[in-house]
């Protein structure tokens, strides 16, 4: 935190790294290639949005590396690619 000349007491959060810099090591962050003590841990902790894409993107890790095929009901494609062609 740093107090700002805003008036007494007034303070706000300082973040070192910006969103988009964040966003483009999320995939790094998660395969642990960077030093979770980073300056990117201390962003997740004071940006709620970079902390939704992080467990976003863990989720997605999860439901596409677990192998898990879920089987679509019947008539679901051809509908999908109806509902495309007609946009």
């Amino acid at each position: 935190m740093v107090k700002l000349n805003g008036g007494p007491g007034y303070q706000m959060n300082v973040i070192e790294v910006s969103c988009l810099e964040v966003w483009r090591e999320i995939s790094n962050y998660l395969d642990g290639e960077v030093d979770a003590e980073s300056r990117m841990e201390a962003h997740f902790k004071a940006c709620a949005h970079c902390k939704a894409v992080l467990d976003g993107t863990r989720n997605v890790v999860k439901l596409i590396g677990d192998g898990i095929e879920y089987q679509v009901p019947e008539g679901f494609s051809k509908r999908l690619y109806d509902k495309i062609k007609n946009k």
